[in-house]
């Protein structure tokens, strides 16, 4: 193994750091729908027309608790479910009109957060912690994909 226990633990606490910080962020500035109901949204509108299984299985999530949170969106009009013609016990979900509107505006005003709150820093550094971040997220990916515990 390559990294030492304390390096990854140390890893691990400014992860659920950021994620901390993030959601007072969201939560304070950006979005009124909340940070699941958000994101259940953003998977939703990441692949087009999705099975809801497809979205819950991405998301680490029961088909219940997708579901209650799929009823939401829709009934805020942000989601669309239609049966699926292939399988007609499953739904296929994507966004509406409505939805794509919303994470548009939400994506300019989370840009526009960022770059109020990290003025002090230079693009150069703020492209070098985006690689990070994406370097990180996809080597995780790809080990929940090859089954690594």
């Amino acid at each position: 193994m390559s990294v030492e226990q304390r390096t990854a633990s140390e890893l691990v606490h400014h992860i659920l750091d950021l994620q901390r910080t993030l959601r007072s962020v969201n939560a304070a500035r950006l979005s009124d729908l909340g940070v699941a109901l958000e994101g259940v949204l953003r998977y939703v509108g990441e692949g087009g027309e999705s099975r809801a299984s497809a979205v819950a299985a991405r998301l680490g999530v029961g088909a219940p608790a997708l579901s209650r949170q799929i009823a939401d969106l829709e009934e805020r009009g942000l989601v669309v479910r239609r049966p699926d013609p292939a399988d007609g016990r499953a739904h296929l979900l994507s966004l509406s009109e409505t939805g794509r509107g919303y994470l548009a505006e939400v994506e300019r005003r989370r840009a526009e957060t960022i770059q109020e709150l990290l003025a002090g820093w230079s693009e150069s550094e703020v492209s070098a912690a985006a690689t990070s971040i994406e370097h990180l997220s996809a080597a995780l990916r790809a080990a929940l994909e090859t089954g690594v515990k």
